[in-house]
């Protein structure tokens, strides 16, 4: 007997693993035009995914958008600090809000914990209290906080199943 009221997978806004995996490759890729395509598939999957959009997926995209315009070289140094800026500053309070649930914990210590260099934090800090730092800093920033994306959820998102429906998918594979 089947339950029509019970959906039997997880909708996701992508289309399964392989569509994930393209995306990261292109967001990662150091490819402005194909980054720029896999910025385009991520405002696909948030206009289909709304409010549950992957924080995690969102911050990613906005840092490489900030390395699309900076590559672009349309944009003066002090917009590019603001873009890169708004991007960690909203990445660091990605992690701090999950981690800072139940107890509030000094931010440099979180960031210890989750191993974010603390002068990404420091980075927030100053942005937050207007003090605009060097657009080198913001760069280096980017891309280290990018690294850390990379290695603490896009990767582990590939070995994970994206949607239930992918058990059956592997099984099907090993026959």
């Amino acid at each position: 007997s089947h339950r029509p009221l019970k959906p039997l997978r997880t909708v996701v806004a992508w289309r399964g693993r392989a569509e994930w995996d393209q995306v990261m490759v292109g967001l990662y890729c150091g490819d402005s035009r194909l980054q720029q395509e896999a910025l385009d598939r991520v405002s696909a999957w948030k206009s289909r995914y709304g409010p549950k959009m992957p924080l995690a997926v969102d911050c990613t995209a906005e840092l490489v958008r900030c390395k699309v315009l900076d590559s672009s070289g349309r944009l003066k140094s002090h917009e590019l600090i603001l873009s890169y800026g708004l991007a960690l500053v909203r990445f660091v309070n990605l992690i701090t809000e999950r981690k800072q649930k139940t107890v509030s914990i000094p931010l440099r210590q979180l960031a210890r914990e989750v191993e974010i260099p603390v002068w990404v934090v420091d980075l927030r800090h100053e942005l937050t209290h207007g003090k605009l730092p060097r657009l080198a800093l913001c760069r280096k920033g980017c891309d280290v906080v990018l690294d850390w994306l990379r290695k603490t959820y896009w990767s582990r998102q590939l070995g994970n199943n994206l949607c239930e429906e992918s058990e059956d998918e592997d099984e099907d594979e090993e026959e």
